[in-house]
């Protein structure tokens, strides 16, 4: 069961962070607009530059090709970046179930990504992340394009996956009730750090 460690992790936002987040652990996220919430989680999935370094159980995320830990630690961003025509063009198999139980038809596979809604989009963005099998999420307001109903059936499957897998789990979201319901523990950006919030 592999967890997700920060080490002196600094971004050109944030000052040096230490944070354990264990497995099938969430860790939750907020902060002002432009406070640094999605640039932190680029830099630990080693998209921008950064000081400091991330391990993932045993593996030390500058000790490995940038692929290969973006295969292991998966992050999802705030707006998905489509590149083919078809949606299953996107997608490793036509996971029926994985699509059905965001509320989404088992045809969407054949639709073309132009014709998508931006709360479809949003929802085959959680889809394509878990057919990736990552063994930590790293999600940037996943829900935010979302009514009430498709909100609580995303927020159940990231929580089985991340049952399923052990997986450490970093959710950046500004909805408090959300915050709530889904972290472990809560953290906020504050001057440039992470400051715990206690119940």
């Amino acid at each position: 069961m592999p967890n997700l460690a920060l080490v002196g992790l600094a971004t050109s936002l944030l000052d040096p962070i230490d944070l354990l987040i264990g497995a099938r652990e969430t860790v939750v996220l907020h902060g002002k607009s432009g406070s640094g919430k999605s640039l932190l989680l680029r830099a630990i999935a080693d998209l921008d530059e950064h000081a400091g370094d991330v391990q993932l159980g045993d593996t030390v995320c500058s000790a490995i090709a940038a692929p290969e830990w973006r295969r292991r630690v998966g992050l999802l961003a705030a707006e998905t970046t489509w590149w083919d025509a078809y949606v299953g063009d996107h997608f490793h198999a036509a996971d029926s179930e994985l699509v059905s139980r965001l509320g989404l038809p088992r045809e969407i596979f054949d639709w073309e990504v132009n014709s998508l809604s931006t709360g479809e989009r949003q929802r085959l963005g959680i889809a394509r992340l878990l057919d990736n099998h990552p063994q930590a999420l790293l999600l940037d307001e996943p829900t935010a394009n979302l009514d009430p109903e498709h909100k609580r059936m995303a927020e159940t499957l990231l929580q089985d996956y991340q049952a399923d897998n052990d997986c450490p789990v970093l959710w950046v979201s500004h909805d408090a009730e959300q915050r709530r319901r889904v972290g472990d523990r809560i953290f906020r950006i504050e001057q440039r750090r992470l400051v715990e919030e206690t119940a």
